[in-house]
């Protein structure tokens, strides 16, 4: 198995992927990387070369670039290239950190999509206090979502927690203003009774409040109310922890108290950590591509790594290919 890495993007690029696809390949004898990037930047922290392959390219997708004309313009741009190398057969799978929109558009355009699957979502995996963390669906890629693509988004995203979370039976939940069926908004009904129909566990609508009590395991919505979830719950999390941290260095006491504290702040930090969890994979693409957050440290990099290494040992693909030809095959 070969995993593609565009080590250009993100905050802590290259260092971050570099060192995270050099662990992966300590941990893993049967993965080989190939990391795309300036090669004179890869080397300063490739200190083992071990199944890994680079290709060198100066040109890069910036933050601030508008996706379709960077895709379309900037051809040798790291992320181009790292997704052309799964179009091409050279890899299995992709990650990258950087601009969500251009890799999306790259993943489009050069990838393409499953049979059947009208649009892709954007799908990472939330924390939960149970530490088992939720699937939400979709958190930005298709802002005007249907019924039909949140019927899509059901039955990848149970697909996901089944053969890579092994959730022996996921819930799946609606994302809704309220619990009672009829809530919300017209693409709320239309899609209620949609979901009814999948073969999986549905759960009816849910609220925004009980998502980090683990109230479901695949959580669906459209991309701009998932987009406002990701980013409240980002923002609450660091809010939260900085409050404390705050709080517990005001005084001489509190500062002692924290001291005695600090393995369960450890504890509550790492069950909330988006770095345990992976990147949001791309659904309904005819390969695993998975953007890694912005703000990927070694360990969020190589959680990613883990991730699309898992999609591809367990054939999510393949499977999400077979159950939407088999959902289409039954309203014919």
């Amino acid at each position: 198995m070969r995993i593609a890495i565009d080590v250009m993007g993100g905050e802590k690029a290259p260092k971050a992927p570099v060192e995270a696809a050099i662990n992966a390949i300590k941990k893993f004898p049967n993965l080989e990387i190939t990391l795309v990037g300036k090669e004179e930047e890869i080397r300063k922290y490739l200190s083992d070369e071990t199944r890994i392959t680079i290709i060198h390219t100066d040109e890069m997708i910036e933050d601030e670039d508008v996706p379709t004309t960077a895709v379309r313009r900037k051809k040798n741009a790291s992320m181009v290239l790292t997704v052309k190398e799964v179009k091409e057969g050279r890899a299995d799978a992709c990650v990258s950190a950087g601009n969500t929109g251009a890799l999306m558009t790259a993943g489009l355009l050069l990838i393409g999509r499953i049979n059947g699957i009208d649009r892709p979502a954007l799908a990472p995996m939330l924390p939960t206090l149970n530490g088992e963390g939720f699937l939400l669906l979709d958190v930005g890629a298709n802002m005007d979502a249907k019924p039909e693509h949140l019927l899509q988004y059901a039955i990848m995203g149970n697909i996901y927690m089944k053969m890579v979370r092994k959730v022996r039976k996921p819930r799946v939940g609606l994302l809704n203003v309220g619990t009672e069926e009829g809530k919300g908004n017209e693409l709320m009904k239309q899609t209620f009774p949609l979901l009814q129909e999948g073969d999986y566990y549905f759960l009816g609508n849910i609220e925004a409040r009980d998502l980090l009590e683990g109230v479901a395991d695949v959580v669906v919505c459209d991309g701009f109310s998932g987009n406002l979830v990701l980013k409240s719950t980002e923002g609450a999390g660091k809010t939260l922890f900085s409050l404390i941290k705050r709080e517990l260095t005001s005084t001489f006491f509190s500062k002692v108290l924290a001291g005695m504290l600090k393995p369960s702040f450890l504890r509550i930090k790492k069950t909330m950590d988006y770095t345990e969890y992976g990147g949001a994979a791309l659904f309904g693409l005819k390969a695993p591509v998975i953007k890694s957050h912005g703000s990927s440290d070694e360990k969020a990099f190589y959680n990613t790594i883990l991730q699309a290494k898992e999609m591809v040992d367990e054939q999510v693909i393949t499977t999400i290919k077979n159950e939407v030809a088999k959902y289409n095959s039954k309203g014919e």
